[in-house]
């Protein structure tokens, strides 16, 4: 294991405990976790030898498919999404971390499956024409807790086959989604602390995990406490009726916080609130006076109002401009929620004033869209139904109960 640490994957990265305390922890048994070790492997290239890596955030395992197909580089998932709509609570959420914490594992694993299911079809009907298995990047928000939720969190996100994770350092209990007001800040050990949890957890489970710092420093202007001399300089002096300290929030305590999480993780994310390449520059440029190496992450967030803050040409520019600062991977959190939402509106206001042509429009679309590579106006065979076919024919030796033979999709499509 400590030849395998000693590797230039980990060559800036702290351990502050040892492969024997590893091996402790692991039981005697080795259980090999394939979708998250491939994963990982799988991203750590891409963000090496792309230019850099694409991702749109998924809320449901069909819309990863698409993406797949689609030929995006990465699945981003997002807590912001899982909240509003796909939690294990049931229940549509803020992002304020209000639903219940397995609830991004167990979207990791449906998406998981759906890729599985994608790739058995294809591998059934001779074709290994699409990488189903694209690295999943999950949102482990604050953790749900201290130290030891944010373990066992990134230990069930390893076990559903997330290839990387990112954490931030707000107050669980109190934790907002990045572009809302009356964030609370941990306190930077703490934020380490939870760090290392979770590469504890990747190294238990034996996987390369993509381990993302984020810090919410630029605008996060509470703090839970005092006690770490390092963040004592940016408190004002001044308390909330809830007892957190005020601090002043900006640069210069976001670029303190990178600098003191970069040592434990692989990509730094710092959350804005503009689409700000001279910020961005600024932040990189001041993390990378210390470490050279370290990659970082952004996000092209739907909170931004995109054309009332960049030309049409600063738009299009936007990620190449990102990528020269060697951020490396970029995403947009709440593609899914967008897309979802404005496609069924936009289909539902038509569909009521044109009744069928609205419809019959969407399909047409779904037609011209199979010369791009789009295979879901066939939604049986989408979803599976001949690679049953053929597993009831192994099965019984009969092909009488077939469901796509004498199907209309047989028949129309």
């Amino acid at each position: 294991m400590e030849k395998w640490w000693n590797r230039d994957r980990w060559k800036h990265v702290t351990r502050p405990y040892t492969s024997a305390d590893v091996k402790k922890l692991s039981g005697s048994v080795h259980i090999e976790h394939t979708l998250a070790k491939n994963g990982a492997q799988k991203l750590w290239d891409k963000l090496h030898r792309q230019k850099y890596v694409r991702a749109l955030g998924a809320l449901t395992g069909n819309q990863a498919m698409q993406q797949a197909k689609a030929g995006l580089d990465s699945i981003y998932l997002s807590g912001w999404q899982v909240a509003g709509d796909a939690n294990d609570s049931l229940e549509m959420y803020p992002d304020q971390s209000l639903y219940a914490a397995n609830s991004v594992p167990i979207i990791v694993k449906r998406i998981n499956n759906t890729f599985q299911r994608a790739d058995q079809i294809q591998t059934m009907e001779g074709s290994r024409e699409i990488d189903y298995f694209l690295p999943i990047v999950a949102d482990a928000e604050s953790g749900f807790g201290g130290v030891l939720n944010t373990h066992e969190l990134v230990k069930h996100l390893i076990e559903a086959g997330a290839a990387g994770v990112h954490i931030e350092d707000q107050l669980s209990s109190a934790k907002k989604c990045g572009h809302m007001g009356g964030k609370v800040l941990v306190s930077t050990q703490e934020m380490i602390n939870k760090l290392v949890a979770a590469r504890l957890a990747s190294d238990i489970m034996d996987v390369p995990t993509i381990i993302i710092a984020r810090t919410d420093a630029l605008s996060g202007a509470l703090l839970q406490s005092d006690n770490d001399e390092r963040d004592q300089k940016f408190i004002t002096g001044e308390r909330t009726e809830e007892g957190f300290f005020k601090t002043k929030a900006g640069m210069d305590q976001a670029v303190a916080r990178g600098l003191e999480y970069g040592e434990f993780c692989d990509l730094l994310w710092m959350e804005t609130g503009n689409p700000d390449i001279g910020e961005c520059r600024e932040f990189c440029q001041d993390i990378r006076s210390v470490y050279p190496n370290m990659l970082f992450a952004y996000n092209c967030s739907p909170s931004f109002n995109w054309q009332a803050k960049l030309s049409d040409t600063e738009i299009r520019n936007f990620q190449d401009e990102l990528s020269e600062l060697d951020v490396k991977y970029q995403f947009i959190t709440l593609a899914g929620f967008h897309s979802l939402n404005y496609s069924m509106f936009d289909l539902a206001e038509k569909y009521r004033y044109s009744a069928m042509t609205a419809f019959v429009e969407l399909q047409a679309k779904e037609f011209q869209a199979q010369e791009r590579g789009f295979t879901a106006v066939k939604h049986q065979r989408e979803v599976g139904a001949s690679y049953f076919d053929q597993i009831g024919q192994i099965c019984t030796g009969s092909t009488n109960l077939s469901a796509i033979k004498g199907s209309t999709e047989e028949e129309q499509f």
